[in-house]
């Protein structure tokens, strides 16, 4: 193989010589600070300080070493800091870099092989890079922008999403620019090296995940999930006091595409996201989250981008039942709104953030909270 790339550099010296200077090996280092504060509702008038350390290298092992088709991704995080949801009383989260367990972890490690008709990954992988995602929504900071909270809540300790990851088989046909069709088999005991470490005993079964799609200049695709081991109904026990077994499963729908340009470069971008599980594992029936994003909004700011979310957590009638176990009036719904504005100068971006929720904590009789956030990050390449 490298006798054939001499000669076909020898045939056209000026390109070659451009591809042996780009490295084989790219990094990225990004590093974003969050203070989010609660300035009406919640349980106090106050905020918290937090961060996330991402550092990413990819590597093209077939310019490496010969490796035809062959990629290899490793991706480390450390986080810090407060949590501010404590303040808010949520039940889907208000900063998606919020953590339970601080600290360094390796997040993703795995490789993809292409084989012509698709590509094959193995290792440590992230569901929501792939599954259930939206790029239209990427920049709204409220965690159920990322992934819808039926699914976001399952799983013996999550599902493989940030920030714990678990190894993963995904299998992925068609053209990236038109249709595809992807599945995934992923462990359902999450746990990166750092935290419970990475679990290879497969003893609580694996999430197993479909979705296709078309993609064009509007993105439509139809997805599901289900766990192939029972959960724990969140309710209902037998006899004994045990919580009956039940099939945790789900299904979505998402769309997202262009729908305005202008000439001076002002785009805008929407999506919808509906999702809905079985009722008897998690707190959420299902839900939904739609919005829009715009970039260029000035003229003179290339990099300015707003972007304007609505989520709603709809609650199952047996998390309701639990609620209202408790003494409170357990509301059909947790829902939120988030505007939110960034802006690049140089390598730093800043990004403020407004969120209201009703409902926080699915409580009918809970003030509303607002939420404020400052975002500041660096991208070093």
């Amino acid at each position: 193989m490298l006798a054939g790339s001499s000669a076909l550099c020898a045939a056209a010296s000026s390109q070659c010589s451009a591809q042996e200077n780009t490295s084989a090996w790219s990094t990225e280092v990004i590093y974003t600070a969050d203070i989010a504060g609660v300035v009406s509702g919640g349980t106090a008038r106050s905020s918290r300080f937090l961060d996330n350390l991402d550092i990413i290298v990819d590597g093209d092992l077939e310019r490496l070493w010969g490796l035809r088709g062959l990629r290899v991704h490793i991706y480390a995080l450390n986080n810090n800091g407060g949590e501010p949801n404590e303040l808010a009383g949520t039940l889907q989260g208000i900063d998606n870099i919020e953590v339970a367990d601080q600290g360094a972890r390796l997040y993703e490690f795995w490789l993809e092989q292409d084989f012509g008709a698709g590509t094959v990954l193995a290792g440590l992988y992230d569901v929501n890079s792939e599954f259930y995602a939206t790029e239209a929504s990427d920049l709204l900071i409220a965690p159920p922008f990322g992934i819808g909270s039926e699914l976001a809540a399952t799983g013996p300790n999550g599902p493989s999403i940030f920030p714990s990851t678990a190894l993963a088989l995904r299998l992925r046909f068609g053209e990236p620019d038109r249709h595809y069709l992807q599945f995934a088999a992923v462990n359902a005991e999450a746990g990166a090296l750092g935290d419970s470490g990475v679990d290879t005993a497969l003893d609580s079964g694996a999430l197993l995940l479909a979705e296709t799609g078309l993609n064009g200049r509007v993105r439509v695709a139809v997805g599901g999930w289900r766990y192939s081991e029972r959960h724990d109904d969140i309710r209902d026990t037998d006899l004994f006091g045990d919580p009956e077994p039940r099939w945790a499963q789900g299904v979505y729908m998402l769309a997202e595409g262009a729908v305005y340009e202008t000439d001076a470069g002002l785009s805008a971008r929407a999506f919808l996201r509906i999702g809905a599980s079985d009722g008897d594992t998690t707190d959420f029936r299902g839900g939904w989250q739609g919005g829009v994003r715009l970039d260029h909004v000035f003229p003179s700011r290339p990099d300015a981008a707003l972007s304007f979310g609505v989520h709603q957590g709809l609650l199952s009638g047996k998390a309701r039942a639990n609620i209202r176990d408790t003494g409170l009036d357990a509301a059909h719904a947790e829902e939120g709104i988030e505007l939110t504005y960034a802006d690049t100068i140089g390598p730093l971006t800043v990004q403020p953030s407004l969120q209201w929720i009703n409902n926080p904590g699915g409580d009918r009789d809970a003030r509303d909270v607002v939420v404020a956030t400052l975002r500041l990050s660096v991208a070093l390449h």
